[in-house]
């Protein structure tokens, strides 16, 4: 693993988006600063990298031409094939779990990469895009038809040539640009939802709105708070009236939400670390080692050990 990494006691690496763009040559990738990076991806070593499980501290949209690789999101793998596009959010454990060896030099894949506060400031309307985020969370690939393949081609063709350009507000041009992708995937997602006969996130613009907000909380805080009154303390609403907005948005309560998040992290660290199970609990804010496992249990159906040696 590449020293600049930052190696995290759970048994990942966090790396920012500086670092991802020096594991590629020059002539693969162009990029404004520290903010937006465009890489031609390839078969080359470079991409063990991301062999090991790892943080990116952003946004990843992965648009694969040809060829095949398995990613695996956290617990879930997915098989990213030719016409196919996987988005990263930030806050989940990526790793590349495996490069079909046979075709591995016809791989070809273009990432498109930002900060997360790259991506806070683009000018979007963000409530036509609500909902978006939790689809993605659940359905992060899917395969684009042909006309859609061509469109998200131009995008990344326009994108390269921007970024390598001496244009004048070149960065507002790209910031631009990159909300209309937005847009682009946000219909594609919203299509494929409808077409896969998946529910749709509901409610209304207020529900989604405090949904949101709530799982960014919810992703900053899990492993210190599991009470749905602290995220409602933090948005200044009852728990109760946050239960309901939540449960109206997703059909989930909010009680459930804050449990996935701190399952998939325990699930993590027994999956990706050797920590013992006593420093889980620690980490995670449980009382005692009785109360995680029981907690654990109700919610897998096996024990922390055995889930660990599944």
């Amino acid at each position: 693993m590449n020293y600049i990494c930052k190696n995290m006691d759970d048994g990942t690496y966090i790396i920012s988006l500086a670092q991802f763009r020096q594991f590629f040559p020059v002539t693969e990738r162009v990029s404004m600063g520290d903010d937006v990076c465009l890489v031609h991806v390839r078969y080359d070593e470079s991409l063990s990298v991301l062999r090991h499980p790892c943080r990116f501290d952003g946004f990843l949209a992965f648009f694969c031409t040809s060829g095949r690789m398995k990613v695996r999101i956290n617990l879930t793998e997915f098989e990213v094939e030719e016409n196919s596009i996987f988005v990263y959010i930030p806050g989940n454990i990526i790793s590349v779990s495996e490069i079909d060896e046979a075709h591995k030099e016809d791989l070809r894949v273009t990432v498109i990469a930002m900060t997360e506060d790259y991506m806070t400031g683009l000018k979007m309307d963000v409530g036509k895009l609500t909902g978006k985020e939790t689809a993605l969370m659940n359905r992060p690939f899917f395969v684009v038809m042909d006309n859609e393949r061509r469109i998200a081609g131009k995008y990344a063709s326009l994108a390269s040539d921007i970024l390598e350009s001496n244009l004048m507000y070149k960065r507002e041009s790209i910031s631009a640009l990159l909300s209309s992708v937005f847009f682009l995937a946000g219909g594609i997602v919203e299509q494929q939802i409808s077409g896969a006969g998946l529910k749709p996130s509901g409610g209304t613009d207020r529900c989604q709105a405090v949904f949101e907000q709530f799982l960014k909380l919810v992703s900053e805080y899990h492993t210190e708070e599991r009470f749905v009154s602290f995220y409602a303390g933090q948005l200044c609403l009852t728990p109760k009236y946050l239960t309901k907005l939540v449960k109206i948005a997703t059909g989930k309560s909010a009680s459930d939400w804050i449990d996935d998040y701190v399952i998939l992290e325990a699930k993590n660290m027994l999956r990706y670390s050797s920590m013992p199970v006593k420093e889980i609990v620690s980490r995670l804010n449980f009382p005692d080692v009785p109360t995680f496992h029981k907690f654990f249990r109700a919610k897998t159906g096996m024990t922390p050990v055995k889930y660990r040696k599944s």
